[in-house]
């Protein structure tokens, strides 16, 4: 592939498309895990992501390509997951597992603590960048 291949295509470059909804995605997964690693658990915290993805792998089956068995979760898979979809896609898949992921601490955490634990970190729908820790 020439380079005014791999600039046209919006999978293959990293500061648009589905490279930069790949990238915001796995900062937004990272700052989720920082988190709350010290609460769940690296373990823990790999059973609710693997839950997360095949819950809502139901309406975006490309999520479950992005499954992976490592402790901690280095999200690698999801990042080459997400880079060949479209952008539209790749964003859409984001939202839905963090929505999934939302829903399914609060069934085991609740709402108030899920609050408190992910603060500034929870905006109901993937924006396209990480949303920054504004309290440093």
């Amino acid at each position: 592939m020439s380079r005014t291949e791999s600039r046209d295509d919006p999978r293959e470059d990293p500061s648009g498309g589905a490279g930069f909804v790949a990238a915001a995605a796995v900062a937004r997964w990272g700052n989720i895990v920082d988190a709350l690693t010290p609460v769940l658990g690296q373990r823990g915290l790999a059973a609710l992501y693997r839950r997360t993805l095949t819950v809502a792998g139901r309406t975006h089956p490309c999520l479950l390509q992005a499954l992976e068995d490592t402790e901690p979760v280095s999200f690698q898979p999801l990042r080459r997951m997400l880079v060949q979809q479209s952008a539209d896609t790749a964003a859409a898949a984001t939202d839905a597992s963090l929505e999934t992921f939302h829903e399914l601490l609060n069934s085991l955490i609740g709402r108030s603590l899920t609050q408190r634990l992910l603060g500034t970190l929870w905006s109901p729908e993937f924006s396209g960048s990480p949303v920054q820790d504004k309290s440093k």
